[in-house]
């Protein structure tokens, strides 16, 4: 028994020895020998990866579904999410995990006494969160962050709490950097404007003049006084060389243009993206000089031609001649092969009986765009399918329907750059207030320079003078809060300002496609499934504070993409 007793506390101690080498090892291991402990974390790499992350994000916004959602672009492959807002659930852990990155690099800016770093963390912040609750509506913010704490299930702060706490951040950034102390500062770690504390002023306040009209009609004195302050103090963003902009290095795909074609193999997913319709119509209706810069005309044009003896020619002609392909004729080329031939100097066309179409029962309602430069419908229920494509599907490109500009074809180039806020934007916001009859100037200058920023941007400032000649572009004082969302919403081009724009006014005026799930546009979206399984509670009073009208909620539930949020509840906007 002696014995046994001896051998037990021998197994027991040597089992304690064993479990604390083991307790040891496994400190260790969870050590990551290359890792930064937070507490000696460097903020301006800290810094370098938040704006890289939130630019990047931000641009696919712009350029993927929400330019879809605004009628700028249309899919006519994979297009459902982007044409007719099917949306199901979104996380939004990625602009969370920036939070994190950030909050980081601003308790870091702290314990070093860097309050540039600091200012920049705060207008980063005030981005990040202005584009969380544009988005979805209601989130975690004052409780957001505190995960190391006993805040495990933050709750969802109002929208209205939400856009008071960025302004507040953003006033906070503009007095610190306004100092002027850089110290500490790397310039190379600033992406955005390479250590110009005078320039990250100016994103600050033109950041308030977008988020005080995102609540003007809310909290209409609030927006009125923050934007006549702003306006006086003349520190926002005034020209487009000094927009808020981060070029594309195109390197590697996590650094080039979304979607270009020299990275890939298969170039399908630039060839999915196409003008829509609603933007090609205004950019021919004023003969836009941004219209060649963005768009690239059709590959093959349709003729109308009375001689010939069918209503439709299926065959494509080079230069005026049909082109043999075995006993027959050609209908198409590949994306490829027109790029070549046509570079080379040679016209496409293809040609159809006006008369024989009209007699045609099958053919007399179809319409046949003879235009250089064509869109997509919004929400057809066939995009591939448009303008009588003869090689429907993913494999041969539409002939009959614009690509995007050869530009966006690259990883790179002086053109291709995340864009978060222009002067464009700053004057156009003036001019909107001035139009309210808000102490900040004339409409009229600010709408006229909007434009002229705008253009400046896309190489075409020289054009400016005829341009706002035109009818419909010229200032009239009786439509002009029309013309200045709908120059705009032309203006914020890659640019997802211009949905949230539209959802505030209803301007331009915008109707879903015949395969949209709804008869309206979409104006946020849902909840993930990340915030559903795991803060649920949360998740359902925010949800039960968002207004629905529409049979959305019938049929999917209150959490959907036409539930309003309380920025649009009570407006009548935007529909």
């Amino acid at each position: 028994m002696k014995n046994f007793k001896f051998i037990y506390k021998f197994m027991l101690i040597a089992s304690l020895i064993v479990m604390n080498s083991c307790v040891d090892e496994l400190v260790e291991m969870n050590q990551n020998p290359n890792g930064i402990d937070p507490a000696n974390a460097n903020p301006n790499l800290l810094m370098s990866s938040v704006l890289s992350s939130v630019a990047t994000t931000y641009n696919n916004l712009g350029y993927g579904n929400i330019a879809g959602t605004i009628q700028h672009t249309q899919k006519d492959g994979w297009w459902t999410s982007h044409n007719v807002y099917d949306w199901g659930p979104s996380d939004w852990n990625n602009w969370y995990g920036f939070l994190r990155s950030n909050d980081l690099m601003m308790r870091r800016a702290d314990d070093l006494g860097y309050s540039f770093h600091k200012g920049i963390g705060l207008v980063m912040k005030a981005f990040i969160y202005g584009n969380i609750t544009d988005i979805w509506g209601d989130a975690p913010y004052t409780e957001a962050m505190r995960g190391n704490t006993d805040v495990l299930f933050p709750r969802f702060d109002s929208q209205e709490v939400i856009y008071q706490g960025i302004i507040n951040d953003l006033l906070e950034a503009d007095a610190l950097l306004a100092t002027g102390n850089t110290t500490g500062m790397s310039n190379s770690n600033d992406f955005y404007f390479s250590g110009n504390i005078t320039r990250w002023r100016q994103f600050a306040n033109s950041l308030l003049l977008r988020y005080y009209m995102r609540i003007s009609e809310k909290l209409p004195q609030v927006a009125r006084a923050g934007i006549e302050s702003v306006y006086q103090s003349g520190n926002y963003i005034q020209v487009n060389t000094n927009d808020a902009t981060m070029p594309y290095l195109g390197n590697v795909s996590a650094d080039s243009w979304p979607e270009n074609t020299a990275q890939v193999t298969d170039a399908s997913g630039f060839r999915r993206i196409k003008p829509c319709q609603t933007l090609v119509n205004k950019l021919l209706e004023y003969d836009d000089p941004r219209t060649r810069v963005w768009i690239r005309p059709v590959h093959c044009r349709w003729v109308a031609d009375e001689t010939l003896d069918v209503a439709i020619d299926p065959f494509i002609r080079e230069n005026g001649q049909y082109m043999p392909l075995g006993e027959s004729f050609r209908r198409s080329f590949l994306d490829a092969e027109y790029m070549q031939r046509i570079a080379a100097g040679n016209v496409y066309t293809r040609h159809f009986n006006p008369i024989l179409k009209a007699a045609n029962p099958e053919l007399a309602n179809v319409i046949i765009d003879t235009n250089e430069i064509v869109g997509v419908p919004a929400g057809a229920v066939t995009p591939d399918g448009h303008n009588l494509n003869p090689t429907v599907g993913q494999i041969i490109e539409n002939q009959h329907v614009s690509q995007l500009a050869d530009i966006y074809r690259q990883p790179r180039g002086p053109l291709l750059s995340a864009r978060l806020i222009s002067a464009a934007e700053s004057y156009f916001i003036l001019a909107e207030a001035a139009s309210k009859g808000w102490n900040v100037g004339n409409a009229e200058a600010h709408y006229y320079a909007g434009i002229q920023q705008s253009l400046n941007t896309w190489g075409v400032g020289n054009e400016f003078a005829d341009y706002i000649a035109k009818p419909g572009v010229a200032f009239s004082a009786a439509t002009a809060l029309n013309q200045i969302m709908e120059q705009k919403w032309i203006a914020s081009w890659t640019v997802p300002e211009a949905w949230f724009d539209w959802r505030r006014t209803g301007l331009p005026s915008l109707q879903a496609g015949p395969a949209s799930l709804e008869a309206y546009v979409a104006v946020r979206f849902p909840y993930g499934n990340n915030e559903i399984n795991f803060n649920n509670e949360n998740v359902l009073t925010a949800v039960s504070r968002l207004e629905n009208t529409l049979d959305a909620e019938a049929r999917v539930g209150p959490n959907n993409q036409w539930a309003k949020p309380w920025i649009i509840q009570g407006t009548g906007k935007p529909w």
